[in-house]
């Protein structure tokens, strides 16, 4: 059967993919932020899955005020990079996984989630920012990609309980896959920052770093803290937090399991307006 052998958290910050695209990982202000990935990157390499679900928010690019799906997996096989108003990131399309990506939707459905499936779908930054950090810049991604895109742009957006609750039944839908997989699970987005009004630039490094251990030690105590708390304390960009407890409720300790392996931990302050956070976990299957 298909497995999720690891899951990987990590802010999408517009500006890093623009510093990777430019060439300026090396300025002094870039540095630390990249060498945080250094870890990660050669982890990768050794742990390359077949198949990467990658959840993620879009940005207004595939996705308008006109309709505003909670929930929206991509089952197609190709994913062109989106034009974010000053034209693609020089990176590779996306190469999905269609069988994987139609099986996990109906079993997920089947388990009373309601999913909004996108056959056609431009990706932005929120999806190819963490896969510049996590693979470089290779000429093709070295595996396929499931885009599973959550609204956490337009309130009301979903509590931390039900992305935890679904991180539950994407593992399960993954597990009564027939083909043998190795799937990993990305939360993405985050962490404290808010773009706008009296508080932009807002970060709290101490409330990001106690999410960090939440999400670790005690994940689904970390998925009833309201929506009302992540605004006041991370920034009303925080939410994207959300994200993040989809990947961690998809691990094998929640279902009664050994717990992950915290493989590398970093946190770093300041990149652009925000505050990058990063984690990766392997299971202990």
């Amino acid at each position: 059967m298909a497995r999720i052998t690891a899951s990987v958290y990590t802010s999408h910050v517009p500006a890093i993919g623009a510093a990777m695209d430019l060439g300026k990982t090396e300025e002094p202000y870039w540095q630390k932020v990249f060498a945080g990935y250094d870890y990660s990157r050669g982890w990768l390499k050794e742990n390359t899955p077949d198949v990467v679900f990658l959840v993620f928010n879009d940005h207004a690019t595939a996705f308008s005020l006109e309709m505003i799906p909670t929930f929206a997996i991509g089952t197609a096989g190709h994913y062109k990079v989106a034009d974010e108003g000053w034209g693609p990131r020089p990176v590779p399309d996306v190469e999905g996984h269609p069988e994987l990506a139609a099986h996990i939707a109906q079993s997920v459905i089947q388990q009373d989630f309601d999913l909004t499936i996108v056959n056609r779908l431009d990706v932005d930054h929120g999806l190819t920012v963490p896969l510049s950090l996590m693979c470089g810049q290779p000429k093709a991604w070295p595996f396929k990609v499931i885009p599973f895109a959550v609204n956490v742009v337009q309130y009301p957006v979903p509590s931390g309980r039900r992305c935890f609750q679904l991180g539950q039944a994407i593992r399960k839908a993954v597990e009564s896959f027939d083909d043998d997989l190795n799937v990993q699970i990305w939360g993405t987005g985050g962490m404290s920052h808010q773009l706008q009004g009296p508080r932009a630039g807002l970060i709290n490094r101490e409330w990001d770093n106690r999410f960090l251990d939440r999400l670790i030690a005690e994940p689904e105590a970390l998925s009833q803290v309201p929506h009302i708390e992540y605004v006041q304390e991370a920034g009303s960009e925080g939410i994207e937090l959300v994200m993040w407890l989809i990947a961690r409720g998809a691990m094998a300790d929640v279902a009664g399991g050994a717990k992950p392996t915290v493989k590398h931990r970093f946190y770093h302050v300041p990149a652009s307006n925000t505050a990058v956070g990063h984690l990766v976990m392997e299971n202990n299957l």
